[in-house]
């Protein structure tokens, strides 16, 4: 039994989508943390604290949460459901209706000084 070298999943995709999490991550943890506290005591173990945070709850919303949203709703609602427009209900107008008289607005000046 020889297994081929190539592997069965591809993960460059799912490394490259983690990537950008991490870097989404970073930018926010130094921003958060600059903010709250500056950059002079306990910078960095507060940086790393708020990065794995940060990079915590966005790799579980934009690798977990997502797709399997999008899994759900293709499973148990059909391939059709999210490919068929729904055509918007609009009034039609016709030509007198869409231009509009409006009355001049009365300006008073003087009276109140």
């Amino acid at each position: 039994m020889s297994r081929s070298a190539s592997p069965s999943f591809n993960y460059r995709p799912l490394l490259r989508r983690a990537g950008i999490l991490a870097a989404v991550s970073l930018v926010l943890a130094v921003a958060l943390v600059s903010f709250l506290f500056g950059v002079e005591d306990e910078f960095f173990s507060r940086m790393t604290g708020a990065f794995f945070v940060f990079f915590w709850l966005l790799s579980i919303t934009f690798l977990g949460v997502v797709p399997f949203v999008s899994w759900a709703a293709n499973r148990w609602l059909g391939n059709n459901f999210s490919k068929t427009s729904v055509p918007l209900a609009r009034k039609s107008r016709t030509a007198s209706s869409s231009a509009t008289v409006r009355k001049p607005v009365r300006t008073v000046s003087g009276h109140n000084k």
